[in-house]
């Protein structure tokens, strides 16, 4: 059973003791902004699911093999923020996880994320992004995802984290406020 902490109050403390935290999220939630932030705040080593372990120059995506290899090596260090969903990886993340924080905004919310992160980025290489990784205007598969997240891939997710972790917190997010707030509490100004 998902071990859910209920309170942004309850999840402050746990979040300013994590010393391994995965943050995992639609598309265009917010994840890396955060993660970055938590990085940051905590002395944490930031890694991007994106830019660290999936994608090499030009869009190519890396053997799964060498992907799980070099999360393995990230999920073996001390101090992390790993930022990204994948829940094919969770057996080696959340087994060294002291929190996740999932951001699980309403889906217009992620769109306008998303359309946010284009306007700045478009024809460039986002800072959480692989180098030779230009941001694209996304396609239809790309905003069916974000769509249909909640239905689609949530349930997996719990799935996963009740398999791999569910000794793990897991507080849950709706809201660039609530996000805001844990930070506020947990004496990390944003």
């Amino acid at each position: 059973m998902v071990c859910y902490i209920h309170s942004i109050e309850d999840a402050a403390p746990l979040l300013r003791h994590a010393r391994r935290i995965c943050v995992i999220g639609s598309l265009g939630s917010g994840k890396s902004t955060l993660s970055q932030t938590l990085a940051a705040r905590l002395n944490l080593t930031y890694v991007s699911l994106d830019r660290d372990v999936r994608w090499l120059p030009g869009w190519q995506e890396r053997a799964r093999d060498e992907q799980r290899e070099l999360l393995r090596q990230f999920a073996a260090g001390e101090a992390w923020v790993i930022d990204g969903s994948g829940s094919s990886s969770f057996d080696l993340r959340l087994p060294r996880t002291d929190l996740v924080i999932w951001l699980r905004l309403p889906r217009w919310r992620c769109l306008f994320g998303v359309t946010k992160r284009v306007a700045r980025y478009k024809g460039t290489v986002r800072p959480d992004m692989a180098e030779g990784c230009p941001e694209p205007l996304p396609d239809r598969e790309f905003l069916s995802y974000i769509w249909n997240f909640e239905r689609r891939y949530a349930p997996w997710i719990i799935q996963e984290i009740d398999r791999h972790g569910p000794q793990v917190p897991v507080v849950t997010l709706k809201s660039h406020g609530e996000m805001a707030h844990l930070l506020d509490l947990a004496g990390l100004p944003h």
